[in-house]
């Protein structure tokens, strides 16, 4: 099943980001010499995705008036972060979201494809009879950018699992997914994270994962973006889109 909705979560502060983020809301950030938010629409729309809903908080207007260029996407602004997981639900409240599977997008996104498409491939390998929502994951090791101890754990003789307090865990959420509605099934009021909905899927064995098989870019820092704009200016990993 091939979602035609795709969500952008782009309501965050970017406090590591500042003091870039004081004044730029973080998907706004110059990747390649455009917006980082414009690269994911873009991706979206090469994909097939036709109803795009972007949320947003800080620096609003700049967002909207960014996606005035982009004629049908949605913007859903907060008055007050409801964090990630109740950013969608608001959505869900509004009726802007369907029953149908759907990607979510984390605002702060970006990664170069491997053979084939990183959102063809999620869709590809999406199960909604046996999965409420299946991750992109990227690998710590080949990751641009200083990646901290990782989130996920995927041992070779078992399922996905958590990284432990003590873990230095191999794999990262890579901020790209698709979800059911099932996933939001009884969920507490926002604001509420997404992990909190996946730590539920994870212990029902209906959370799953790929693994990137392109370049992933971890942008959280200053030093982040420059170090990723350098990648890209020097052409090392071909075109991102």
């Amino acid at each position: 099943m091939r979602p035609d909705t795709a969500v952008i979560l782009s309501a965050g502060l970017g406090t590591r980001m500042r003091p870039l983020t004081l004044t730029t809301p973080k998907p706004l950030l110059q990747l390649e010499g455009r917006p980082i938010l414009a690269h994911t629409l873009d991706r979206l729309r090469k994909t097939g995705v036709k109803n795009i809903i972007v949320n947003a908080h800080h620096l609003a207007d700049q967002i909207a008036r960014f996606l005035q260029a982009y004629p049908g996407v949605v913007l859903s602004v907060e008055d007050e972060l409801l964090e990630t997981g109740g950013a969608i639900t608001a959505m869900r409240a509004k009726n802007l979201l369907p029953e149908k599977p759907f990607f979510v997008i984390n605002g702060d996104a970006f990664w170069v494809d491997g053979p084939s498409g990183a959102l063809d491939r999620l869709a590809a390998a999406f199960l909604p009879a046996k999965t409420d929502a299946l991750l992109l994951l990227a690998r710590a090791a080949g990751a641009v950018a200083e990646t901290g101890p990782g989130d996920f754990l995927w041992p070779r003789d078992g399922g996905l699992k958590r990284r432990g307090e003590r873990d230095v865990a191999p794999y990262l959420y890579a901020g790209v997914q698709i979800v059911t509605a099932k996933l939001f099934a009884d969920a507490p009021p926002p604001p509420f994270s997404m992990n909190l909905l996946w730590d539920r899927a994870l212990a029902a064995g209906r959370l799953d994962a790929i693994v990137h098989d392109g370049l992933w870019f971890h942008l959280s820092t200053p030093d982040d973006l420059a170090r990723a704009n350098a990648v890209l200016d020097a052409r090392e990993v071909g075109n991102t889109t």
